[in-house]
Parts: C-alpha cells; structure tokens; sequence
C-alpha cells in the first residue's frame, strides 16, 4: 500500500528545466506498475505511444489502454484553457497520475517531467530488476514555456553525424523540453541531403579526400576521406521522427557563401570569370572560404530547383538559408557580378548579397515559408519578412527587433557549445571563449534595451554546436552536456534576471540529472574536468583570452 502521510518534503526530483510551480512534493507515494493502464485522449496518442516505448521498457510496464477516470491510471488529457505547450501534471495515490496539455506538445512536455520524477532508471531501455515499481511522490506541477523557439543547431556539413546519431539528439533535445533543431545540412566542406535532381551534390560534394585534425592552423591532417548524406528517405525519417516528439526540423542551405562543396559539384555556380571553378575540390580545412556562388540567373535557378526537392521534405514555416561570412573579392574582380551590380542600380557587393537573399525571401514567402537567415542578411538591407539568427552578439538581433523584424538570439559570445568550458590545458582542442555551465545558465535571450513590443520580436533562442573539431558522436556530446541542460532552463524556465538566478540550486538539481545522463550514455564534460580518455593532447586548438566582448 502507498504511504498515506501528506507532509510536504523538501523540493524534489531535481527537474531541468525548472517548471513555473509545484505544489509538493508529498512524502505519499504513486505507485505506477504491472496494472496500470494508460488513458489517451484524443490528440495525445504520439505522447501515449512514447510513454510505452521509454517507461514501458524502463520499468518492464504494458500500460494497457484504459479509462481515465479509474483508479491507478496515468491518463493524458487536453485543455485548451492551458497555454498550447503548457501542461498540468498531478500525481495522488487516489488516482495515479494525470497529464492534461494546452494541446498535443503541452502533454508531451508533461511526459518529459513524469519520467524525469521517476528517477534515473526511467532514461534506460531495459529494467534493472525484474518487477520494478515506478514511483513518485504526491505532488501538482504547472508548467510551460517562457520561448516559443527553443532550439539547437546541429552542423553535420563539417562533420557527418550518421541518421541514428541525429534521431539520438532528437531524443535528448526532447528530455530537455528543447523543441528545434536547425540542420545544418550544407557548407565548403560537405553537401549533406540528397538532391534528385542534382546528384552530384552528393555524389561529389558529399566527400572530401582528407580532413584537417583541430584548428585550421594545426599540422595534423585525417587523411582519410570523410563525408556522407541523407538520402530523402532518411530526411523523411528524421522529420518524422522529430514530429512526434514535438520539435521542428528547420534546413540550413548556405547561400551565397560557404559553397565550395556545390561549386565542386556543379562548377558554374561559381565566378568562373574570376577562377578556374573545375580545379575546385570540397574544401578540407576549416574558417572563411573565398569561393562564393555567382550571382547569375542560373545559380538563382539551380537553388530554386534545390528548395523545391528541400520545401517537399521539411514542413517546417522557417527555411534557414545561410547568408553570413560570404567574402565579396570574388565579385569585386568579377564582370559578371558587377555587371549585376550595375543593372540593378545597387550599390556595391553588401547590396548584391541583400538582393540575392531578397529573391529567396520572396520565392519562399510565395510558397508559405519563411526566410531566417545569419545576421550578415541586414546587411545591404534587410529582406522584408525575413527573420535573422543573431550569431555575431546580440547588436544584429536588437537591430532587426528595433526595425519589426523577428530574430532568434544564438549570440557566439554566449551559446557556442564548440567553445570550450574551461580554461584548463586539458580541455579537448580548446576553442573560443571560455563558456562555462554558469555562464550559459545567466545567458539572457532578451536585451535590456528592447522595450516590450519590441522584444516581442524574440522568437526564442538557440545554441549552436558546429563541428570543425567535433568529429565523433563523443567530441559533441562532450562539448554540448551538460551546457545544454543549462540553455534549455534559460529557454524554457521564466528565470530572474541573470546575476539574480540561483545557480547553486541549478547545480544541486545537475546533481541528480547527470544520473539521467549516464541512463542514457551522454559522454558530457563532468564537473572536475575531462575524463583521460576525452582529452586530446597535441591537437592544436584556438583559444580566447579573457571575456567575451558584450556585442
């Protein structure tokens, strides 16, 4: 028999990211078990499905269907009087537990904080001791969300990270409540999507012949060559795969910089007037590459042709198009680009990129999408509609705020995982900043400067992990964990202001989730530094002294 006693105990459960409220916890226990069934309402069937898959497995639990309004039921509900991801969960012996959502992701996320209350065992596929009760104390929590885009980018163009690499991260977004990841799919040094109509893309474009080891500047080079792609079945999968559990797949196709990889493929889309495009290979080494694609009326048609095959797989509203460190030598020497310059009545090159990005931005709102792209995009004036990713500090997402435009605060200062956590010798190809898991936890998304409408503005936020010195699945989970836990609270929770936030409580709360890590295999930075076998001794990196400039 459960314990009836109702005494609050002290906050429990070490939940990440922190919800609005609980009422609790109660030292009376829930038992969830062998006869417990699982009432799924009506627009709750993927989170119905998802529970059986992980605490089915976890606990060895059927969960067979069964009425709501029974005892010893965990029954999963909506209520459109709840914000859309917002949810309610109330754990009591009388009953069991109750999920009720806004809408579909509202009892998602509900799901998310059950299995988190449940203890370290509920993150494994398998039970640990046959029999197994999952149990959670008595208690009521309301939640939801403070950023509609919580998000992070993934970049598999650098490095390719196999489809079951990128379905794991999906998982491990979702358990932290983190509801976008931005694929970046296409850069010099890799074209990652399968493109019918275009298949050497990935037939060439898809593989370098060696890799640079560390930072652009080292001596060591893989000389192994590396690449891969999704085919379209794969794409289809991963989107797939991401909708059930509530996040959004937005692409990443780089234009009109970081192209190498399809001037390699296709050679006239590059400023053929300038170079020799077929010498090009896909690049091998890593920073800002001067092979730009050429502003002419056919390269506009090849990527329209390429965002046709991309539209009919992402349905996502945003499509994320790049546009940042595009050097402008290239059309600077080029007849055919001034050429361009001169019909258009433009004045210079910042303006030929605005009206390259200017075209997609129209062609895409002609389809019902719309353009994000890298801050660069403001420059030469923005696109109207368009959305900017605020990377270089947070000035370009307050300008494009301040002008009525939307924006997604990812400033590299602050929340670029590829930056390291310490500045200890030992950290693995130190890049950057020093970036450490309290500085990501007093990140904050919204400028002071912007008055309420114009912060309104702020989709949401999102940390990047691009991958020139990540190349394996364990490289990126040390560089992304345990920071993310600390962005996905900073996303999700409505947190004081920065010097304000209790870290020494985020911290005690880590305690219990790093359990939940290790359920699940995350090879994250621990807290006393790297493990000896996640170093990297002799591999050159690039670190930064000092602060990050507040820009």
């Amino acid at each position: 028999m459960p314990d009836t006693d109702t005494t609050p105990t002290a906050p429990g459960g070490g939940l990440v990211p922190a919800p609005l409220s609980i009422d609790g916890p109660y030292r009376c226990a829930v038992h969830l078990g062998k006869g417990t069934a699982l009432a799924a309402g009506t627009g709750t069937e993927d989170t119905a499905r998802w529970l059986r898959a992980t605490l089915g497995a976890a606990f060895g639990l059927p969960l067979p269907p069964g009425p709501a309004d029974a005892v010893n039921t965990l029954a999963l509900t909506l209520d459109p009087a709840l914000p859309a991801e917002g949810y309610r969960l109330e754990a009591a012996p009388r009953w069991g537990v109750r999920i009720t959502g806004g809408g579909p992701a509202g009892v998602f996320w509900g799901a998310q904080t059950l299995r988190q209350l449940l203890g370290p065992h509920a993150f494994r596929r398998a039970p640990l001791t046959s029999g197994r009760p999952a149990v959670l104390p008595q208690q009521t929590i309301e939640d939801g969300p403070r950023f509609a885009w919580r998000g992070m980018l993934l970049d598999v163009a650098r490095h390719f990270l196999p489809k079951d690499g990128v379905l794991r991260y999906l998982d491990l977004l979702a358990a932290h409540k983190l509801n976008v990841l931005h694929l970046h799919l296409t850069d010099d040094q890799g074209w990652r999507i399968e493109i019918n109509r275009f298949p050497e893309l990935t037939g060439t474009g898809g593989w370098r012949e060696r890799t640079k080891i560390g930072h652009r500047a080292s001596p060591l080079w893989d000389e192994r060559p590396h690449g891969g792609y999704y085919t379209q079945d794969d794409i289809r999968e991963i989107v797939a795969y991401a909708a059930q559990r509530h996040i959004t797949v937005v692409p990443e196709i780089d234009i009109p910089g970081h192209s190498q990889a399809a001037i390699a493929a296709y050679p006239d889309l590059g400023n053929t007037d300038v170079i020799d495009t077929t010498s090009l290979k896909v690049w091998d080494t890593w920073g800002v590459n001067p092979n730009v694609l050429a502003p002419t009326d056919s390269t506009l048609r090849f990527y329209e042709q390429v965002l046709d095959e991309v539209l009919a797989l992402f349905p996502s509203r945003f499509v994320h198009l790049g546009g940042d460190e595009c050097p402008k030598d290239q059309w600077k020497a080029s007849a055919t680009a001034q050429a361009r310059i001169a019909e258009l009545s433009l004045a210079g090159e910042d303006e030929l990129q605005s009206w390259f990005i200017r075209h997609f931005d129209r062609w895409l709102a002609a389809r019902g999408r719309r353009l994000i792209g890298w801050d660069e995009i403001l420059e030469g004036g923005l696109a109207e509609g368009a959305a900017a990713s605020s990377w270089r500090g947070c000035a370009g997402g307050v300008a494009a705020a301040k002008s009525g435009h939307d924006v997604v605060m990812c400033p590299e200062q602050q929340v670029y995982l590829d930056h390291r956590q310490h500045p200890s010798p030992d950290e693995p190809v130190p890049i950057g900043f020093v970036r450490t898991l309290e500085d990501v936890y007093r990140f904050e998304p919204v400028p002071p400067e912007l008055t309420a409408d114009q912060a309104a503005h702020v989709l949401g936020t999102q940390a990047n992990a691009w991958t020139e010195v990540m190349d394996s699945q364990q490289r990126l989970d040390y560089q992304v964990f345990p920071r993310l836990a600390a962005f996905a609270e900073v996303a999700w929770s409505r947190l004081p202001a920065p010097a304000d936030r209790d870290y020494q409580d985020f911290t005690r709360r880590m305690t219990v989730h790093y359990a939940r890590l290790d359920a699940l295999g995350v090879g994250y930075r621990p807290p006393g530094g790297p493990h000896p076998w996640q170093k990297r001794p002799g591999v050159l990196g690039r670190p930064i002294d000092g602060a990050p400039p507040n820009v």
